[in-house]
């Protein structure tokens, strides 16, 4: 278990996977305009009870996808044997077992990691509320959908892209009335939380992005520090304990202490805290050193040991990503997810 586990993480944080040529993938590629894969075609590959999502490619990669008798297939890194046996799982929208839609890649807001405003215009899917009911009827056909997940840029401004996405969310939960929904929006009041609850969503997820103030002020020059971490106590007061997230990036410059300090006063109000790796790609790179942030790459060691500290903050306060029904916790294919993974 611990050696796989550590596969996963060098596997998550390591470099896109190389096709065989000519090999065609089971599934359809996903093409996400949001989360760490944003602008790159990519496929869910799992192994041992664990999935990530990778970037693919039939020119290079740090992995190689090999096809063994029989059609088994295998994974190598730089030449050497590395996974023994893999599958290539279907990816509803985005991520297996969900539909998972970006209402609007676009954003007014100019976060330095954030790959999702600076993709080419034609990857955005113009998603609205009749095309994604749309989307929602073919995934239902194909399979067992577990749950629909909400996020998006801010267009215009945030009012109305609340709206957006409560319209949405009325929809599903008036089509579907027993179906899981998980919003991952940007708000600014008290009120447009409880918009979302009374609309039918069952949990949210309000991302801090950074433990440091200082960081944060580069990387998310017009979001507010201290509004973030009131809109999740005032999340927490409508969702309830363990249906509030938040993601924090890390990898730009703060320390596991940092870290360790800003999980453990989210779980002091019952947020959950999520881990996320800072990944660097040609879309954000130059963004983030204009910004002024110390990007730094992350290693399997310190991801499996940040993810071993948020197990314990989260235990030490009777919290568990088990509790998380949609998003990120419960696709699984982009971080290491404590009580899921280990």
């Amino acid at each position: 278990m611990e050696e796989a586990l550590k596969r996963k993480a060098i596997l998550t944080l390591g470099g896109p996977v190389k096709l065989p040529e000519g090999f065609e993938l089971p599934c359809r590629i996903s093409n996400s305009t949001a989360g760490p894969g944003a602008g790159f075609g990519s496929a869910v590959f799992s192994f041992d009870g664990y999935r990530v999502k990778k970037s693919i490619s039939y020119d290079s990669g740090e992995f190689e996808l090999v096809v063994g008798k029989r059609g088994k297939l295998s994974l190598t890194r730089r030449g050497k044997q590395f996974i023994t046996r893999v599958e290539i799982v279907p990816v509803v929208r985005h991520c297996p077992e969900q539909a998972f839609f970006n209402l609007d890649p676009r954003c007014i807001y100019g976060c330095a990691y954030c790959t999702s405003p600076v993709l080419d215009p034609s990857m955005d899917k113009h998603l609205s509320t009749d095309s994604i009911m749309e989307m929602m009827e073919e995934s239902e056909s194909q399979y067992d959908v577990k749950a629909v997940s909400l996020t998006s840029g801010v267009v215009g401004d945030v009012d109305s892209t609340v709206a957006r996405f409560i319209d949405v969310v009325k929809s599903v939960r008036s089509k579907y009335p027993d179906m899981p929904i998980g919003v991952e929006p940007y708000v600014s009041s008290r009120e447009h939380i409880q918009m979302l609850k009374d609309a039918g969503a069952d949990e949210i997820k309000l991302n801090l992005e950074t433990p440091r103030r200082d960081i944060f002020s580069k990387a998310c020059p017009d979001l507010n520090f201290d509004d973030i971490w009131a809109l999740l106590a005032d999340a927490v007061d409508i969702f309830g304990r363990g249906r509030v997230i938040s993601n924090i990036i890390y990898g730009m410059g703060e320390t596991d202490a940092d870290l360790d300090m800003a999980m453990e006063r989210m779980c002091r109000m019952g947020v959950l805290p999520g881990l996320r790796a800072l990944r660097v790609n040609d879309l954000n790179r130059t963004r983030l050193v204009k910004a002024g942030i110390r990007s730094e790459p992350v290693s399997p060691e310190r991801a499996l040991r940040l993810a071993e500290m948020q197990k314990r903050v989260m235990n030490r306060h009777g919290l568990t990503t088990e509790t998380s029904i949609t998003m990120c916790f419960e696709c699984k294919c982009c971080d290491i997810v404590p009580f899921r993974d280990f």
